[in-house]
């Protein structure tokens, strides 16, 4: 039973298909998707025959790490293996996750153990260091970071044997967010409805998703790049309309990352459009025209004040200093970044 140490999601789903096992498996941190989904793989390691007596499946609040270690060293019933799953592991101290390390250090070949801390990063040191020493797995279940998701969701989009238009990727990422669950459910649904090969298009999206091509944020930053008024206002009211589908803090964080970037392009040393574009990590030069558009239509004082009214705008959604609607603040904000006359004495 052999296995490396550490593993991302997709090669130990692959190791697991394939029935290369450890005796030990501790899944742990603050996904609980990906922690989720490979319980449900553990759970049908064995067929439905032998389950009943070869599959237990604890609770760490309501069990002693003596009980677990005692099931861990039982023989399996006419079964190559037994399967134990630890559930609620992070409910319990970090020292009686830590003893655990007792069994850790000398595990059963013929046992399956997964421990689950679900929502949080294990501190049990030694049993940890046991876990690695002796061929187990340790499964760090880490978030999607935001300014990671449009490679994540085009890499699962690939997965799926589609592909992704810009602009869909940044509706999937305003839309989705980082919700692992709802992002696998969603392209999940693409896929099956457009088939293998398929482009999805801000129009496949709207008409299977019900996210609007036309109002979203992606169009927003477009307008406010463009100082297109008339639209910015149009898609805000939008948003107002239909809060479920466009929560404020997804496009003020969208809003706050398009200036962020536009200041740090004033201030890079190397002006070349190549350097400018790696910068804000767009692959094609109609990726940057929004970038392009915003260097043409706000100077450096402008970006830096509109970054400090976003900022402004953040803690006022907050309650503090207002207790006005949020997308009133939000169009207050828009013109804002319209009007700014970049006076860097405020």
């Amino acid at each position: 039973m052999a296995a490396a140490p550490s593993v991302t999601f997709e090669s130990l789903k692959s190791q697991l298909a394939k029935r290369q096992y450890a005796p030990i498996y501790l899944l742990h941190g603050e996904e609980g998707y990906y922690i989720d989904a490979l319980v449900k793989i553990f759970e049908q390691i064995l067929p439905p025959e032998e389950r009943d007596f070869n599959m237990y499946t604890m609770y760490a609040p309501e069990v002693s790490p003596d009980t677990v270690m005692d099931a861990c060293r039982r023989y399996p019933m006419m079964s190559e293996y037994q399967v134990v799953i630890l559930k609620e592991a992070q409910a319990i101290r970090a020292d009686q996750l830590n003893r655990l390390h007792l069994y850790a250090s000398q595990p059963s070949p013929s046992t399956i153990l997964v421990i689950c801390c679900r929502g949080a990063v294990a501190k049990a040191k030694d049993l940890i260091a046991q876990i690695k020493k002796n061929n187990g797995v340790v499964f760090l279940s880490e978030k999607i970071k935001e300014y990671n998701a449009i490679n994540y969701i085009s890499s699962y989009i690939k997965i799926k044997g589609l592909n992704a238009e810009q602009k869909s990727l940044e509706m999937l990422r305003d839309y989705i967010g980082t919700d692992l669950s709802r992002l696998y459910n969603e392209i999940d649904k693409l896929a099956l409805i457009l088939g293998k090969n398929a482009m999805i298009t801000p129009e496949s999206i709207e008409r299977n998703i019900g996210v609007s091509k036309d109002y979203n944020n992606f169009e927003l930053i477009d307008a406010l790049s463009q100082k297109d008024a008339l639209k910015a206002f149009n898609i805000i009211e939008y948003f107002r309309l239909n809060p479920k589908s466009n929560p404020v803090v997804l496009t003020a964080s969208s809003i706050f990352g398009y200036f962020s970037d536009l200041l740090m392009l004033y201030f890079t040393k190397d002006k070349s459009e190549a350097n400018l574009m790696w910068l804000v990590g767009a692959k094609w030069p109609v990726q940057f025209a929004k970038f392009r558009n915003g260097m043409k239509n706000y100077n450096a004082y402008q970006v830096i004040e509109i970054i400090a009214a976003i900022r402004e705008f953040d803690a006022k959604c907050k309650g503090i200093d207002s207790r006005q609607n949020e997308y009133m603040l939000l169009k207050d904000l828009v013109f804002h970044i319209l009007s700014a006359p970049g006076d860097i004495s405020f």
